[in-house]
């Protein structure tokens, strides 16, 4: 079972463009308890993603952090 890489960034645009604290920029998409709940992202959120140790360009957004 592989493991995931949880990291924290901001949200850059909401077309799922996020950046990482050391500038990496990753696609990411909305998990899907986040979108069951109704739970938007603005430009400026701090995000919770994970990501596939295979692939360093795609994540999951899993959590919103609070300002």
């Amino acid at each position: 079972m592989e493991q995931h890489i949880e990291v924290e960034g901001t949200v850059k645009a909401v077309l799922a463009g996020t950046e990482l604290d050391n500038k990496h920029k990753v696609l990411a998409h909305i998990s899907g308890k986040m979108r069951k709940r109704f739970i938007r992202l603005t430009p400026g959120d701090r995000v919770k993603m994970k990501m596939s140790p295979y692939d360093l360009d795609k994540a999951r957004i899993v959590y919103r952090l609070r300002r």
